[in-house]
């Protein structure tokens, strides 16, 4: 009931908001959680001065970012019932609305960076961007956040064995619980912006992120060992609710297309230059870098493939990525 109401709260507050704009000037409402400094905000305000220059500022954007709107799950729903315009969620959320999408939460799926960007810029990306059509959600593109690795407060992850008994932070995916299992940790979904506290107040030993986001959020402060085993590639996933998508002329789609595809490849080379700095810092502020082997982790976890061999949409998604260049 109580997240129930916030979001009845959200949606009146943004529905005012909407009537209060001119009827020549579409402005569409994007929330997400992500701190002003991350490589994505940035990215949204480029799409934003892209969109109304294109426009002749006929369509803009109005930015609500650190959460103000609610969580990732929260601005989904929102975006379902038409509350709100578009959102930012990782891959790992969007899989508990568009299933399909889990198939990128699968851990040592990709070879490199390179393969997954093939990957999701080409035909299997853009199918599944399109997956979460039947759940009133539009994928419009895949911002880059890089690959995510286990960090701790007090005991160093060198092998799968190190986990055994860890009580982890994992985003709430039904693929990231099973993975952390498999690798003998115990998984604990909490919410990103309830993480900073819970490692602190000793709820969780530790979690897994990107660097960016473990030295932004701060959670180097407390987690001293960051273990780049690189078990997931999970690109976060820019969408629209259908309810407006489908009240966009040809025209406000193609402006909202070209200057999302400009945001894509500016976050990119953000976010290159974000992870860099990311490991320096953390690493001058005391953490220590371990790079472990990682076909010990990808071994421990390959009984999770095994799982999908009777799936029929998933298991040829598997061999359709394995195979791309």
């Amino acid at each position: 009931m109580k997240t129930f109401g916030k979001l009845i709260t959200l949606s009146l507050f943004l529905l005012i908001q909407a009537c209060g704009s001119e009827n020549t000037i579409r402005t569409l409402r994007l929330g997400h959680g992500l701190d002003v400094s991350h490589s994505v905000h940035k990215a949204m305000l480029k799409m934003g001065e892209d969109l109304s220059q294109r426009s002749g500022g006929k369509l803009k954007l109005e930015i609500y970012p650190s959460q103000q709107l609610g969580t990732e799950r929260e601005c989904l729903e929102l975006l379902q019932i038409g509350s709100l315009d578009m959102t930012k969620v990782s891959v790992g959320v969007l899989e508990n609305f568009a299933p399909k999408m889990k198939v990128l939460g699968l851990p040592f799926l990709f070879r490199d960076r390179e393969h997954s960007f093939n990957v999701l810029d080409g035909p299997i990306g853009q199918s599944l961007l399109n997956e979460g059509e039947k759940y009133w959600l539009k994928g419009l593109g895949y911002y880059d956040a890089g690959s995510r690795s286990f960090y701790t407060m007090n005991k160093p992850i060198n092998t799968p064995e190190d986990l055994y008994g860890q009580k982890i932070r994992v985003m709430e995916s039904v693929t990231a619980v099973r993975m952390v299992q498999e690798l003998g940790g115990s998984p604990t979904p909490i919410s990103w912006g309830e993480l900073y506290t819970s490692l602190q107040q000793g709820v969780v030993d530790g979690a897994e992120n990107n660097p960016p986001s473990f030295y932004l959020s701060r959670h180097y402060e407390v987690c001293k060992y960051y273990s780049l085993d690189e078990h997931t590639v999970l690109p976060d996933v820019l969408l629209m609710g259908t309810y407006i998508w489908n009240k966009l002329s040809n025209q406000e789609k193609e402006w909202l297309s070209e200057s999302v595809k400009e945001s894509v490849k500016y976050q990119r080379r953000l976010w290159a230059e974000a992870e860099a700095e990311a490991l320096r810092e953390v690493e001058k502020a005391g953490v220590t870098i371990i790079r472990p082997d990682k076909t010990l982790f990808a071994s421990k976890v390959s009984g999770i493939y095994e799982d999908y061999k009777d799936d029929k949409e998933i298991y040829p998604l598997i061999q359709q990525i394995k195979e791309t260049n």
